[in-house]
């Protein structure tokens, strides 16, 4: 069953790692149709704020919610989330239409092949498609990574360091792959380092600073906080 909801809100959400605390009380809000960039220096807790999103890792403190379910108590949350690691994660001997059939069916899509073909042309994909990953560039590698992300239609799309090492030309269709997303009512949240990247595509921003939100840092498009999305529409925001 896919479970319905239109937002994803944290809540105090604390998380550490021995004696490394990498989150301390954080409070964000995300919203359908809407592309939240999450900024910081290395070590902020940018990326472990994106596993908590993901279900990849708990919180040692606080709450996630989808909508109404609380991602403690509610199985099936993962089904309607997708990620792009700062990793491609691809398995190095399979192709691109193997690792997207693979992709397919850990979802439970029963007829992927419409959807699969849709990607490949959606990415370029098709010129190298049938040849094993290993053999791929980091742009390629890429474009495989997001489309095997979309294959199942995620409600929550979550993108780390999506631009890392790629050229103009792959940057583009990025930009292009997170517009029509957004357009589709997805959550997006985007951890990046390029502030460029976050002026073209954040509807909200949010900057941490040693696993906190930090001060707002003067601008109206760099205010640090997810509490004022360019909607102007309120949610939860700050830190303890």
């Amino acid at each position: 069953m896919v479970l319905a909801f239109d937002r994803v809100d944290g809540r105090g959400l604390v998380k550490v790692y021995g004696a490394t605390r990498a989150l301390s009380g954080v409070d964000v809000s995300f919203s359908a149709g809407q592309v939240t960039c999450i900024e910081g220096p290395n070590g902020s807790g940018k990326s472990t704020l994106l596993s908590l999103l993901g279900l990849l890792a708990r919180p040692t403190r606080g709450q996630i919610l989808f909508g109404t379910h609380d991602a403690a108590r509610t199985k099936g949350l993962r089904a309607s989330v997708g990620v792009l690691a700062h990793a491609s994660m691809v398995y190095p001997d399979l192709t691109a239409h193997e690792s997207l059939a693979l992709a397919a069916k850990l979802y439970g899509l029963r007829d992927a092949s419409a959807r699969i073909a849709e990607l490949v042309e959606r990415f370029g994909l098709g010129a190298w498609a049938g040849r094993p990953a290993r053999t791929y560039s980091r742009g390629q590698l890429q474009r495989l990574s997001l489309a095997r992300a979309l294959v199942h239609e995620p409600k929550l799309l979550l993108l780390d360091e999506p631009s890392t090492g790629l050229d103009a030309g792959s940057v583009e269709r990025l930009i292009g792959a997170v517009r029509t997303e957004r357009a589709r009512g997805a959550i997006i949240v985007l951890v990046t380092h390029d502030p460029a990247l976050a002026e073209k595509l954040a509807d909200q921003r949010i900057e941490l600073a040693q696993g906190r939100l930090a001060p707002a840092s003067g601008t109206p498009d760099r205010l640090a906080t997810a509490s004022v999305p360019r909607s102007g529409s309120a949610a939860p925001g700050g830190a303890s």
